[in-house]
């Protein structure tokens, strides 16, 4: 099979001839169809996530169909479509495990990190992670310029579910400030504002276009990210991994109100005064994501549905789509075809 290989940290990947991987116990072979790029993927290359597999596939944003079943899994036809998300293994016996906290296990493996992803036309992944994809999100236009369903569904297997987890951790709070107006929040705010919550952007300062494509999709209010906006929040979501927003955005809260920081990684956070944080507002990190997260988040989107926007690029052109991605050359997000 053919993949992208991440050989050495800080360097492109390699495009080599892998034999195809056969599935192990409680495993599936995966024929891949699409792969969205993920921030975290640039993370990993420029080694800011520490000890990846080396070598390693990328990819955690995968659609692709059922080609082989190991005989120890249930519940599974070849040919079924299905998604693999970040989250690929965890023990199910530890404290977190069998406390409805798996995406905090010590022992977790992640696909596309510690364990090869889906920048390849092939790969396994254990059957209890991979979710079943509705027909109900091919069966809308989620994004007509993708020319290809699965491509546009790409998107919601980590964008959309890890930003689906960070905005579960808002609560009921109405007026809801995003940071960093990508990806992920161009999915969850069409999530809020179907829950009809009032959407607060901010953008990099100056990024009028940003702001106009916020306002166009619904937010009130759009303004750069040293702005305060014209009412306190009641939480606020930072997707962009800069950790000078914190201060920020803790200073744009009401009173009992929570920012949560809604990457994998951020830069460090800045000292500020205790009073901003008083009040009883909270800080609160996002990491991975658990099943039930998946499968609340795909059930959610293909019912509003969630639209996405996407460009693709055939397999081997992803040191392309990531070099795009990290010179912030993409209005849209980056899928891998193979």
């Amino acid at each position: 099979m053919r993949a992208m290989v991440l050989e050495k940290i800080g360097q492109p990947l390699a495009l080599r001839d892998l034999p195809k991987p056969k599935p192990g116990h409680g495993q599936l072979l995966v024929r891949v169809n699409t792969c969205a790029v993920c921030r975290t993927d640039l993370h990993i290359v420029d080694g800011e996530l520490p000890n990846p597999k080396l070598p390693l596939i990328l990819g955690h944003q995968i659609v692709g169909r059922v080609e082989q079943i190991n005989q120890s899994v249930d519940g599974f036809s070849i040919g079924d479509r299905i998604g693999v998300p970040w989250l690929g293994w965890t023990d199910g016996e530890c404290t977190y495990c069998r406390s409805d906290r798996e995406n905090l296990c010590d022992r977790a493996k992640f696909t596309g990190y510690t364990i090869d992803g889906g920048y390849a036309e092939f790969t396994v992944a254990d059957a209890r992670y991979c979710f079943r994809l509705p027909d109900e999100l091919f069966d809308v236009d989620l994004a007509a310029e993708a020319g290809l369903a699965e491509a546009a569904v790409a998107p919601l297997l980590c964008a959309g579910m890890l930003g689906y987890r960070s905005y579960w951790k808002t609560g009921d709070a109405r007026r809801l400030g995003i940071y960093g107006f990508g990806n992920a929040a161009y999915l969850i705010a069409q999530v809020a504002l179907y829950q009809q919550k009032e959407i607060f952007a901010f953008t990099r300062p100056g990024d009028k276009a940003g702001q106009d494509a916020a306002r166009s999709l619904g937010a009130v209010w759009a303004g750069g990210s040293d702005e305060m906006p014209p009412e306190r929040l009641g939480a606020a979501i930072i997707f962009a991994p800069v950790g000078a927003l914190v201060p920020a955005a803790l200073r744009a809260l009401a009173k009992g109100g929570v920012v949560v920081c809604g990457g994998i990684h951020m830069s460090d956070i800045p000292s500020f005064p205790y009073v901003d944080l008083w009040n009883e507002r909270v800080i609160s990190s996002v990491a991975n994501l658990t099943r039930r997260d998946g499968e609340e988040f795909l059930k959610i989107a293909a019912r509003i549905p969630v639209k996405t926007k996407v460009k693709t690029f055939p397999l081997e052109q992803a040191n392309t789509a990531l070099e795009k991605f990290r010179a912030g050359k993409l209005d849209a997000t980056a899928v891998l075809v193979t």
